[in-house]
């Protein structure tokens, strides 16, 4: 049998598969692929928390946070942030500090590293404490009628939605951080290797990859069964404005509310709390992970770390601009929060972006 790592280097399938790609070059410059965070909230200005508001060019998170560490004085664990950002990019989030570094913040300046911004907040900001995430992204060296491609596959992604991948940047330099999750489940690698700096943040981020390749394989499946947007018997749904999922008994009426945007179809983040699908759908995601090589009972030996949800199959945009932009092509959207924008110009250059 393949392992994940070698599953995944299949080519994921597209939605717009009938319409020809614009090609080009991503990421040529960190000022070509532009990240601000959209917060849930805004720091109120008054609590025991320091609110900063920071850019980074060319910047890592796992840098970011190991630089605020240092130059703070505080342990990483004390750091909130409310998501992980690109490196390859220019990216603008808020990150939360105890009110004791305040003295050391003007020290924090770097070439690639700037707070804009010092407010205060009642309580410390953690993971999930976004709305999403707004981008500005150059694609360059496209194709002679890449505009008029684009603005046909535009069309159809409005209407039909992106397919929810997770990108490949998710599973690390040639699958690193992927076949890494997959040791550490299989129990040929303890997570006490790892160097204790880096042991809390890699843990969780090599086993999610692992529950991130494998919904990346569901959703492969239903897209090339032509059933991404077919609610049937068994399916895990998911109600858009709310969250909450359900399991669908009556397809017929589910489909209407599919098609109202009113709810989603879901993936799987395999773990003990994941609410499981029945009948056809549920023997489906049985089979990938069997086939990969893994059980439900892999993923409660870390189950603080791998409780398991359900994802969107299909992301709706409300809006995507495209406009020609210094020899290439700008684009313009919102994202929810974990939601690769790479994934959405996927869709458009057809060349495996990452």
């Amino acid at each position: 049998m393949e392992t994940l790592s070698q599953q995944l280097q299949a080519p994921l399938p597209y939605l717009t598969e009938e319409v020809q790609g614009i090609q080009g070059t991503l990421k040529t410059a960190p000022s070509d692929f532009r990240v601000d965070e959209i917060p849930l909230y805004l720091p109120s200005g008054e609590g025991t928390h320091l609110y900063l508001k920071i850019e980074k060019t060319g910047v890592s998170s796992e840098q970011l946070l190991m630089h605020l560490a240092k130059v703070l004085e505080v342990a990483r664990r004390e750091i909130g942030v409310a998501g992980l950002k690109d490196r390859q990019a220019v990216t603008r989030q808020w990150v939360s500090v105890p009110e004791n570094c305040e003295s050391r913040i003007p020290q924090i300046d770097t070439d690639a590293i700037r707070v804009l911004q010092v407010s205060r907040h009642g309580n410390k900001l953690k993971t999930g404490h976004l709305v999403g995430n707004r981008f500005e992204i150059v694609v360059r060296d496209v194709a002679s009628d890449a505009l008029a491609r684009a603005q046909q596959i535009r069309d159809m992604l409005l209407q039909s939605g992106v397919p929810n991948f997770f990108g490949t940047q998710r599973f690390g330099i040639d699958s690193e951080t992927l076949e890494t999750g997959e040791k550490l489940l299989r129990g040929t690698l303890s997570p006490q290797s790892i160097p204790p700096q880096r042991r809390k943040f890699l843990v969780r981020l090599a086993l999610s990859s692992v529950q991130s390749a494998l919904f990346n394989l569901v959703l492969s499946e239903r897209l090339r069964n032509g059933c991404v947007h077919q609610v049937r018997k068994g399916d895990v749904l998911q109600v858009v404005r709310s969250g909450g999922p359900f399991i669908s008994d009556d397809p017929e009426t589910d489909q209407q509310r599919f098609d109202q945007r009113e709810v989603v179809t879901t993936g799987p983040l395999f773990g003990p709390k994941m609410k499981q699908p029945v009948e056809l759908p549920g023997r489906e995601e049985a089979e990938i992970l069997e086939r990969s090589q893994f059980t439900p009972e892999h993923f409660k030996q870390f189950k603080k770390l791998t409780p398991g949800a359900r994802r969107p199959l299909i992301i709706w945009l409300e809006e995507l601009e495209v406009d020609p932009f210094d020899g290439g092509l700008r684009f313009r959207f919102d994202l929810p929060s974990g939601v690769y924008a790479t994934m959405v110009l996927r869709e458009f250059m057809k060349n495996d972006v990452n």
